[in-house]
């Protein structure tokens, strides 16, 4: 079975390359050019395996790592390790994620003053007062949920059956299903969600769910620090629910009926 998926949700090539700099522990000023190229290649493999439309950008930073590579190995002519014109050829990408990561660093600052100006009341207003500190936890990029779907991948043996099944998965009914689960629940930790899942194709329709109520805006995910355990949480009640899982299934019914629309 094919699942076509097509998200905006997903960060561009540079958080890529920032998520694997900082799960394998790398030092973004002496970039591993071999090892970053082969772990970027296996997320885009993965990603091509779950049928995920890829935006251009990613395959012009896979043949920017790739050209990267080779010239990295190619003989340095005594330069040690430069390029023809003397500089190191890690210096660009290097010089891009730097540039990026301020970006992102300064971006996250602006919600963090966002987050801290909605916790002053005005007078007159009531203030809730919750006992106990609270815990500090920061949202999930779509990154650190391919990673931790990885891990449930890696964690499951499945067995060969020979025996001919005819099944139908449905990403929208995958959908009701997580939901309901929330909505039975505060919040339920990502491996969770895949504890019933029997075969990969169940736990490949159950992860594309949850990418289609990101995009929907109806869960959030977060962790206590990178690279922690996941927790997925609604985000909006039964009603407003059954509105994005309207829309979203005529657009499904149109991008059936009008595939040259999409």
């Amino acid at each position: 079975m094919t699942y076509q998926l097509k998200l905006d949700i997903f960060e561009g090539p540079l958080d890529l390359l920032l998520h694997l700099i900082k799960e394998q522990k790398m030092d973004i000023h002496d970039i591993p050019v071999s090892e970053i190229s082969r772990q970027y290649l296996n997320y885009m493999e993965l990603m091509s395996d779950l049928n995920l439309e890829l935006a251009g950008e990613y395959l012009v930073m896979a043949a920017e790592l790739t050209r990267l590579k080779s010239k990295m190995l190619l003989p340095s002519h005594g330069e040690d390790e430069d390029g023809e014109d003397g500089t190191n050829p890690r210096a660009e990408l290097t010089r891009r994620l730097m540039e990026y990561q301020r970006y992102k660093s300064a971006a996250g600052d602006l919600r963090q003053l966002e987050y801290e100006r909605q916790q002053l009341f005005s007078r007159g207003s009531e203030i809730q007062i919750e006992e106990g500190e609270e815990e500090i936890i920061v949202d999930a990029t779509v990154f650190d949920l391919f990673s931790a779907f990885k891990q449930v991948l890696s964690q499951r043996t499945f067995k060969e059956d020979f025996e001919i099944k005819i099944t139908t998965l449905s990403v929208s009914e995958r959908v009701n299903r997580v939901l309901d689960t929330l909505n039975e629940h505060e919040s339920v930790t990502f491996e969770s969600l895949f504890a019933e899942n029997e075969s990969k194709q169940e736990i490949i329709v159950t992860f594309l769910a949850l990418l289609e109520l990101m995009r929907m805006a109806l869960i959030r995910v977060q962790q206590g620090s990178q690279f922690e355990t996941i927790r997925v949480y609604r985000t909006a009640d039964r009603e407003t629910q059954q509105e994005a899982l309207k829309d979203y299934i005529e657009s499904e019914i149109d991008s059936e009926l009008n595939p040259e629309a999409i």
